[in-house]
């Protein structure tokens, strides 16, 4: 597996403001999934698969501005220590999501979040 990047997130105050934005502008699909405020994007096929999501904590504190990418990775355990020794750092403990896989959030060594996840099998086609 190449880790590649297998999944971006929109986080947005206000999930119906920004899901009319993006149908608008891209012409993206846009289906509810899992949690409420929650959505899978479907832009074109064969494209890196995304999620527009309620923004967690507010922007005046400490919420995210802009987009999180996922990269896919064989062995989420080995990919974590791999991360640390490297100069990361882990912001969460590896957690399940149903139907999906295993995913953890990490920050690198300039301050930015993304999230590594491990895939169920057949999840990326």
């Amino acid at each position: 597996m190449p880790n590649d990047i297998s999944h971006f997130a929109i986080h947005a105050e206000d999930t119906e403001r920004a899901k009319t934005f993006y149908e608008t502008a891209f012409g993206w699909q846009f289906e509810a999934w899992g949690p409420p405020d929650f959505y899978r994007i479907h832009t074109s096929p064969g494209a890196v698969g995304g999620a527009l999501q309620k923004r967690q904590h507010p922007l005046e504190g400490t919420g995210m501005r802009g987009y999180e990418c996922t990269i896919a990775v064989e062995d989420i355990h080995a990919s974590a220590a791999a991360i640390k020794q490297a100069g990361g750092k882990l912001l969460s403990e590896p957690f399940t999501i149903e139907r999906v896989g295993t995913l953890f959030q990490f920050e690198d060594t300039e301050g930015n979040l993304a999230c590594a996840m491990q895939y169920q099998p057949g999840v990326l086609g």
